[in-house]
């Protein structure tokens, strides 16, 4: 469903250009969930913006469903990518209803039975019909990011970009989300590529993680491998015995991630 073939994604002007993403190859199969880990600026982000064909200097090819991202991308590319932010506030339109954020994209796409569509999305994101009329600041965090996840289903992608989808949530309400997007990846048959600087948001969701390091893919490994320490590259097991040296425990099957500001967050921040 999705392949990049030594993708090097650079900024700045000519002379004195950066790059910030370095010959960055993987694939993920229909259906597989597939998650990127590494410290601030290891560019998690930059990837999955590329993925999502929003601007960059790029070399290198990304295919989505054997099609080529091409400069311009068509409304069908759109329809069939979606992304879900950081930011569960920032990204939902502050005097816009929860009805008319669903609407916006159902009017983009054309789609119609929109009344059937908002409320089956709804349902499926566990916020029901009696949220349909209220605004973003009427919402806990937990709820608008489940907004915005309904927002980018309901046009029935084929490929879920999520980035850093719980960061910015109590810990107490990741578990919950993180459930949400495998129950959702399941009944709809989602292709899910995740970002987070979490080990174990990421395995909690992913079978498969890549890992980031200054620009460069570093090592794929199953979460099983993590799990174990049975990993290969040095920045990968020190990742790993980072995570451990701040009381972490990155436990393979974990039910209740830990926060984002503990464990494996503290120890990529304080890199």
């Amino acid at each position: 469903m999705i392949v990049l073939d030594h993708v090097t994604i650079s900024f700045g002007g000519a002379g004195q250009e950066i790059a910030a993403v370095r010959e960055v190859s993987f694939d993920v199969n229909s259906g597989e969930a597939f998650g990127l880990v590494g410290e601030s600026g290891s560019g998690k982000t930059t990837i999955l913006r590329a993925m999502a064909g929003l601007p960059a200097q790029m070399t290198g090819e990304i295919r989505i469903d054997n099609s080529p991202i091409a400069v311009r991308r068509t409304p069908a590319m759109r329809k069939k990518v979606q992304m879900v932010f950081q930011d569960c506030f920032g990204s939902l339109h502050p005097n816009h209803t929860v009805d008319q954020i669903l609407c916006e994209p159902l009017s983009i796409h054309r789609l119609d039975d929109r009344e059937k569509r908002i409320k089956k999305v709804l349902e499926e994101v566990g916020l029901g019909t009696r949220y349909r009329f209220r605004y973003p600041h009427e919402l806990s965090g937990g709820q608008r990011q489940r907004v915005a996840i309904a927002r980018a289903v309901i046009v029935e992608p084929k490929i879920l970009l999520l980035d850093e989808p719980t960061s910015a949530l109590d810990v107490s309400v990741q578990a919950e989300i993180l459930n949400l997007l495998t129950r959702l990846r399941d009944i709809r048959g989602l292709t899910i590529v995740m970002v987070s600087h979490d080990l174990a948001v990421v395995s909690h969701v992913c079978p498969r993680i890549g890992v980031m390091n200054n620009g460069e893919l570093v090592e794929v490994a199953t979460r099983e491998q993590l799990a174990s320490g049975d990993v290969a590259h040095p920045y990968t097991r020190n990742l790993l015995e980072s995570d451990r040296a701040v009381g972490g425990s990155f436990v393979l099957g974990s039910e209740q991630p830990r926060s984002t500001r503990t464990a494996s967050a503290t120890a990529l921040q304080t890199r």
